[in-house]
C-alpha cells in the first residue's frame, strides 16, 4: 500500500498542487501503519541539504488535500492522516560508508597488499612464516 500511495502523492505532488514551497520534493518512501489509519511520508528536497521549514509547511499545509486526492485515486475504505519527514536514510548511509572505508583503512598508509609493514614483501623468497618456524637456511 505505501508503494502505491508513493506512486499517487508524486503524481498529485507534480500535476495538483500548485503551493511553490513545495516544488522540489521528491518522496522517497510511505510508512503506512497497520490498521491504514496513518501514513508517514518521508522526502527529499531536490537542490538542498538538510531541512526546510518553508517545505515543511507547505506540506504540511497540503496535506488535506493530497488525501483527498487520495481518497479518489485509491478507492479505500480509510485514506490514512499523512505526516511528512525528511528523508535522512542517504545522509546516513553515506556516514556509514565513510566510517567503514575508514575502519578498513590500511594502518601506516603502506600498500594494502603487504599489511601496511614497511618491510614486509618485496623478496619472495626471504623470511617466512615465524609462527611455523619457517625462516631463512631452515633446510640447509
Amino acid at each position: 500500500m505505501g508503494e502505491q500511495i508513493q506512486r499517487e502523492l508524486t503524481d498529485v505532488l507534480r500535476r495538483g498542487v500548485k503551493d511553490s514551497r513545495i516544488g522540489n520534493v521528491t518522496i522517497t518512501a510511505v510508512d503506512v501503519s497497520g490498521d491504514l489509519r496513518t501514513a508517514k511520508v518521508f522526502y527529499l528536497i531536490f537542490g538542498h541539504e538538510g531541512p526546510n521549514p518553508q517545505v515543511q509547511r507547505g506540506l504540511e499545509s497540503a496535506a488535506g488535500f493530497l488525501r483527498n486526492a487520495l481518497s479518489r485515486a485509491l478507492m479505500i475504505r480509510y485514506t490514512p492522516t499523512l505526516s511528512f519527514e525528511l528523508d535522512t536514510s542517504i545522509e546516513r548511509g553515506v556516514r556509514l560508508t565513510q566510517l567503514i572505508d575508514a575502519a578498513n583503512k590500511p594502518a601506516g598508509g603502506g600498500d594494502p597488499g603487504t599489511g601496511g609493514d614497511p618491510g614486509a614483501g618485496g623478496d619472495a623468497g626471504a623470511g617466512g612464516d615465524p609462527r611455523t618456524g619457517g625462516g631463512r637456511g631452515e633446510a640447509d
